[in-house]
């Protein structure tokens, strides 16, 4: 029997904590870009695109998490917790992994990598500084963010909320000490934003540490990670490559976003930082709101409740339209607040007060997305759509759209800044046609878990 209220009310159990941490990492981000702006121009712009080095990491631990979330949603509604753990050794293999190639380039080719992003030799030594002294967190952010994903599906979203946001308070103190030197600490600038960070994922590592030792959560086995479930493992990669290919075609279409206007001027990439950090803000309800929706679908169709998922999606896809409509209002209610708070020359807070706007309609369409390509589709094992339709979305239409309009036909800023906007709307007919079709409706669970295909190995 399909209970709404009852629905709702375990969402929200979920989406609070998860929402709340979405929120408590974009404080970094306006921390970092709040107080550097303090500092100067030069050194908010160079940190917002030394920051892209990150973003893309998150590429791959998000689309490692996410191909996590897919198969552990449904064994942890199916109480198979053994698979769970297997899943979580998968995850965790290949977060440590790319964590650590991550870490090794920021610390051997800083100044190649700000190249990428800019050609302001200002902006590079600054950009460069920052990446050398930031590198640490990222293995350490591979581990985490693994473990937060688990913590999530196996009822534990409180906790990874409580361990996130103590790190981002912890990070945005340090910031505040170390950027500016306060008392005993040096006075660091750029560089100081970034060794915060490190502290911060220091903490952050030591925390999920102690929450595994006290039971709190899934054990991370080494027995696993080396020499794990073959069946689960092919299974992981069906799910998880797709949305790998998803988030990085997604993604470098987004850092090109940033390396288009990295090369209009400083004046456009400060108020692009400032309106993307403003929107990420707003936007943490909306991606809260997805990764429950996810985690619910997903442990309905593991218990073979396909009526019941129907339901609910159509229900969570509404509410999605509400939301992003509403969190549109609150970034247009929160833009004078913006713009009398941020300090930036004239030039730089006239873009600002139109990507705010940009910002204000495109948060609707990325609601709706959200839920429905990557809460709803993964749920039941649908990860190849969401792929084909980001992917021709960004490069067939917007990167292209983008480029020519900001380095051939040399519009003004603010227009390339619109084109920019465009990926949800382009998409929206396609996905709402693909949802009609419901092939997200599977249990994608194997009868043969772990366990018994080990039992079968060792006979």
């Amino acid at each position: 029997m399909f209970d709404k209220k009852k629905i709702y009310r375990e969402l929200f159990t979920i989406v609070a904590p998860i929402a709340f941490q979405f929120l408590m990492a974009s404080l970094v981000s306006a921390s970092d870009a709040f107080m550097l702006g303090f500092l100067d121009q030069d050194s908010l712009a160079a940190s917002s695109l030394a920051g892209q080095v990150a973003f893309v990491f998150s590429l791959f631990y998000g689309a490692f998490v996410f191909g996590c979330n897919v198969l552990a949603a449904q064994y942890w509604g199916k109480r198979d917790k053994r698979s769970v753990e297997e899943v979580l050794a998968v995850t965790m293999r290949y977060s440590l992994l790319v964590g650590a190639f991550f870490t090794l380039s920021a610390l051997v080719f800083p100044e190649q990598i700000m190249h990428i992003f800019t050609s302001d030799s200002k902006l590079i030594e600054a950009g460069a500084d920052y990446l050398r002294t930031v590198a640490l967190s990222y293995v350490l952010t591979g581990f985490t963010q693994a473990y937060f994903g688990i913590m999530k599906i196996c009822g534990r979203a409180g906790l990874s909320s409580l361990i996130g946001s103590s790190s981002v308070v912890l990070n945005i103190i340090l910031n505040y000490l170390l950027i500016f030197g306060i008392g005993i600490f040096p006075k660091m600038g750029i560089a100081g934003a970034a060794l915060a960070t490190v502290i911060s994922r220091v903490f952050e590592a030591i925390m999920v540490a102690s929450a595994v030792m006290r039971g709190k959560c899934p054990v991370l086995r080494l027995s696993m990670m080396l020499h794990g479930s073959r069946v689960l493992h092919s299974d992981y990669w069906k799910y998880a490559l797709p949305i790998l290919i998803n988030q990085l075609g997604w993604g470098c279409g987004v850092a090109m976003y940033s390396v288009i206007m990295g090369h209009l001027g400083s004046d456009a990439t400060a108020a692009n930082s400032i309106a993307s950090i403003v929107r990420s803000m707003i936007a943490s309800l909306c991606w809260g709101i997805a990764s429950g929706v996810g985690i619910i679908t997903g442990g309905m169709l593991g218990r073979n409740e396909l009526e019941k998922a129907k339901k609910a999606g159509g229900s969570f896809v509404r509410f999605s339209i509400f939301i992003g409509a509403a969190s549109g209002l609150v970034i247009l209610a929160c833009t004078p607040i913006v713009l009398n708070v941020v300090k930036l020359n004239g030039q730089a807070q006239h873009y600002l007060k139109y990507m705010m706007f940009l910002a204000a309609y495109y948060i609707i369409g990325n609601s709706l997305n959200s839920t429905v390509i990557v809460g709803i589709f993964p749920a039941g094992g649908d990860t190849r759509f969401g792929m084909i339709c980001d992917v021709i979305t960004l490069w067939a239409v917007v990167v292209p759209l983008g480029l020519l309009g900001a380095f051939v036909l040399k519009l003004p800023v603010i227009a390339v800044a619109a084109i920019l906007t465009l990926d949800e709307f382009v998409k929206l007919p396609a996905v709402y046609r693909h949802y009609m079709k419901f092939r997200w409706l599977r249990n994608i669970t194997r009868e043969q878990t772990a366990e018994t295909e080990a039992e079968e190995a060792s006979a």
